[in-house]
């Protein structure tokens, strides 16, 4: 996976030290610094990553460990509508690989990427915990339930 080079502007750096100050520069808050970083620039690039570790005096490698390990953190750009397939083993069985096929092939896009324009991103989940309305669909916060390869077009529709 590629990363993407930002420049941080000094409002960013001054951000990014008044959320670590919030926390009180402890570094037993890095979860929740970094939760709160990604509330506000969207994700968490290396450079976000580094200010943070610098702050919280810590190493960029433990503050990179952290961001790798927790699926809930994103080093890239999430478009505006963020499409999350649940690949957990109720969703699989019932054909989630084939709906993600479909929105692959409908937007053009590989699981972790995001279309041009920002509006779309995709992903794959382990568990949504709707295990009874399998396969399921995140856009953004609305779930999709029982979603088959045809209705694809149209959950896109209703975001363009």
């Amino acid at each position: 996976m590629s990363t993407i080079k930002i420049e941080l502007k000094q409002e960013d750096i001054n951000k990014i030290t008044e959320i670590c100050d919030s926390f009180n520069n402890d570094p037993l808050e890095l979860i929740n610094v970094l939760h709160t970083c990604q509330g506000h620039f969207g994700y968490l690039p290396a450079e976000v990553q580094e200010a943070v570790a610098s702050r919280l005096n810590i190493s960029s490698a433990r503050v990179y460990g952290v961001v790798t390990f927790y699926s809930f953190f994103t080093m890239t750009p999430k478009g505006k509508h963020p499409i999350s397939i649940c690949m957990g083993t109720a969703c699989y069985v019932r054909g989630a690989e084939k709906v993600l096929d479909e929105f692959r092939k409908e937007l053009s896009l590989q699981v972790g990427q995001t279309t041009p324009d920002g509006k779309f991103s995709l992903s794959s989940l382990r568990c949504v915990g709707a295990c009874g309305l399998a396969p399921v669909v995140l856009v953004g916060s609305k779930t999709y339930g029982r979603v088959a390869p045809d209705d694809v077009k149209n959950i896109i529709k209703e975001y363009e």
